[in-house]
């Protein structure tokens, strides 16, 4: 499989690297073999019209609309492009409810599931249940739920050789590290820290991890040969999340930056 990184944040501003040039934080969004999307935090912003088009399904994390963002925009571009055959949008229940009634409203956004009519419309609307496998143009997404201050999942994305972890946002949590765990195949986990330690107290409020709190879950994981990802990083809190992050010393920990590709 092949994991373009297209947005790994927690939020977006504009910071700067280690050589004082502007780099540009964007909101999550995983496109995975060039044609499914894992979060749609950004889309519009990093794919060109060719690439958006081979885009045939959006897995939906949970509701919040740093990872839900890109949808709209997508749908707009795709009017009259999807030629019968719409973007899929995956989501739990209760998160294609929020999002269709809350966005796809008519009014904060065109219900591009019905227009410009139903035959043609660029999306359609696909609810899954917790570790219910979908079969997605050769992969397999398991959606397992995690910990968040809403519902939540994260996914379990395999193919015939190879597995990744993707914990969406998530607190302290369990189900998808035993998972993990037992996935013979897998090459990599891509896990939330949101905030430096000495925040941990907005952490728990809001259903996130610190680098503290991600030892604990690394160790339920237990699967030290397996690289670890590091995404969500807030950008306020970038410099100190880091120093965190370096003092757990673990060997197989990596930070993501926007336009990584990764190969598994």
């Amino acid at each position: 499989m092949i994991v373009r990184i297209l947005g790994c944040h927690g939020s977006e501003l504009i910071t700067t690297d280690s050589r004082g040039r502007p780099h540009e934080c964007k909101a999550c969004g995983f496109l995975v073999n060039g044609t499914c999307m894992v979060d749609a935090g950004s889309i519009t912003g990093s794919l060109v019209q060719s690439e958006q088009d081979k885009i045939r399904n959006v897995l939906l994390s949970h509701a919040h609309f740093d990872h839900i963002k890109g949808v709209p925009l997508l749908a707009d571009n795709m009017v009259g492009r999807t030629h019968g055959t719409p973007i899929n949008i995956w989501g739990l229940p209760e998160v294609v409810h929020l999002v269709r009634q809350h966005i796809f409203n008519g009014e904060i956004y065109p219900d591009f599931a019905r227009l410009p009519t139903v035959e043609i419309a660029p999306l359609t609307f696909q609810p899954f249940l917790d570790e219910k496998p979908i079969q997605l143009d050769g992969i397999e997404a398991v959606p397992v739920r995690v910990n968040h201050s809403v519902p939540a999942v994260g996914f379990l994305i395999r193919d015939e050789k190879t597995a990744f972890l993707y914990s969406g946002d998530t607190a302290e949590t369990r189900r998808i590290w035993e998972l993990g765990k037992e996935e013979r195949r897998l090459k990599a986990a891509f896990i939330e820290t949101s905030f430096p330690n000495d925040l941990k107290d907005v952490a728990k409020a809001s259903g996130h991890l610190t680098p503290e709190t991600l030892r604990g879950e690394l160790v339920k994981l237990g699967r030290p040969d397996v690289p670890v990802y590091i995404y969500h990083l807030k950008p306020s809190y970038l410099k100190r999340i880091k120093t965190d992050l370096n003092a757990l010393r673990l060997p197989n920990l990596h930070l993501l930056e926007e336009g990584q590709v990764i190969t598994l």
